[in-house]
């Protein structure tokens, strides 16, 4: 059974967006080769990438470009190639190479994902589709990266969840760029 990643940046003041849906923050404009290295490697873990509309819908204005190609062509190839699932109610199609549209129950499709496939899945941005998840239990992983910045206002990844959930941290690593990525697991 594969296991189900959240991946994501988050401000110090723990936000994932800004006031205005923004994730531009999490561009480190600090130069910083390890980190560069990371992300590449990181892109290159297989699985399936799952998303919210609006978080589809940013990835699939950047990813395909040519200027995506030219500024980080290892992830861009994997991100255009990586299986891809939308959950949306809205859209009427999704057009990104590789990619399923579901409208139906979110954590039912991803309880059924899990079985039939196998393969791990990772989630990016999403806060809708990480707190529906999570309120179910069906996070097996949080990977944050804790970007050098305080927005002051947006929007947390855990909107709506009611219950505690205590965290088992399983690794960290610091960046020279000053990001620093935390591993957690839930721990019951």
């Amino acid at each position: 059974m594969g296991k189900l990643i959240v991946f994501n940046h988050i401000s110090l003041d723990g936000y994932f967006t800004d006031v205005n849906g923004d994730m531009g923050f999490a561009r480190n404009p600090i130069p910083d080769t390890e980190w560069d290295a990371f992300v590449a490697g990181n892109a290159g873990n297989g699985g399936t990438l799952v998303f919210g509309r609006i978080t589809y819908d940013l990835m699939a204005s950047f990813w395909p470009t040519p200027m995506a190609a030219k500024q980080m062509p290892d992830v861009a190839e994997r991100m255009n190639n990586l299986p891809k699932v939308v959950f949306s109610r809205t859209m009427k199609e999704a057009t990104w190479n590789n990619t399923k549209l579901v409208r139906e129950d979110i954590a039912n499709t991803v309880r059924m994902m899990r079985k039939d496939d196998g393969a791990d899945m990772a989630i990016f941005g999403s806060g809708s589709i990480v707190s529906q998840l999570a309120r179910e239990g069906l996070i097996d992983e949080y990977q944050f990266v804790v970007d050098p910045v305080v927005l002051g206002q947006g929007r947390t990844l855990f909107d709506g969840l009611e219950n505690r959930t205590i965290m088992k941290l399983k690794s960290s690593r610091t960046f020279g760029n000053g990001n620093v990525l935390l591993c957690y697991e839930p721990a019951g």
